[in-house]
């Protein structure tokens, strides 16, 4: 027999995606965030960047393994490890690499299809597609706080200034990853390379529509008000 009772708020785990651009600020915003938000406890980090975290290694106070191989289960594993070593946020820098990295999705396919020997992979994405399922779940339901870097396929445009001047400019596209991906998440912030965020997507409703420069301590307070089930503070 089915149920039902009524629904109330409890503190909750963050699911956060930072999207953006080389240079955008994804790594140093992940660990102000995650700093904030362990309140003094422990923060680890899931780094595929070429050991990029350690550079903020003299700003903040994180843990670090450095994957070499970017195949799905080596980032389940980690994420399991965030969790039985007691940290209470996780920084996943980045996620697409678990796509199109060494060892990723994609490369998984298309070793798939050599095997089966067909250039058709229609076959090779039904074994590949419930590793990246697993992959996607473990986020989902880590027991701790996550927030996650996507890049994003970038491109330059021509515009002009107020001076009539020609100016170019490098943006962000659509993230590196499985189409539709970020929408897991409970927070989805777009950076430009100016390091100014953009909330394109939030369950948080003080967060929805905002855009802060240089994101840190304002955005994860709110974000803890609303994990916690307080009303946001006015600011």
């Amino acid at each position: 027999m089915v149920t039902f009772k009524r629904a109330e708020k409890s503190e909750s785990k963050l699911r956060m995606v930072l999207v953006g651009p080389a240079g955008s600020g994804k790594t140093w915003t992940s660990l102000k965030l995650a700093t904030v938000l362990a309140e003094g406890g422990k923060v680890a980090v899931i780094d595929t960047e070429s050991g990029s975290a350690k550079k903020y290694a003299d700003i903040f106070n994180f843990d670090v393994v450095e994957l070499e191989s970017f195949h799905p289960a080596q980032y389940i594993d980690a994420i399991h490890a965030a969790e039985d070593g007691g940290y209470d946020v996780l920084v996943i820098d980045s996620l697409s690499h678990g796509w199109s990295g060494k060892d990723g999705v994609l490369e998984l396919v298309d070793k798939e299809s050599a095997r089966q020997k067909t250039p058709n992979n229609f076959a090779a994405w039904r074994v590949a597609t419930p590793i990246q399922e697993k992959f996607m779940d473990s986020i989902v339901s880590a027991k701790i706080h996550v927030i996650a870097t996507l890049r994003a396929k970038t491109e330059y445009i021509q515009s002009t200034d107020e001076r009539g001047k020609t100016i170019i400019k490098k943006v962000g596209l659509a993230p590196i990853q499985r189409d539709g991906v970020e929408y897991l998440f409970d927070v989805i912030a777009d950076m430009d390379t100016n390091n100014n965020c953009v909330i394109s997507k939030t369950r948080c409703s003080a967060l929805a529509g905002q855009m802060f420069a240089k994101p840190g301590v304002e955005v994860a307070e709110i974000l803890m008000e609303w994990l916690k089930g307080v009303a946001p503070t006015p600011r």
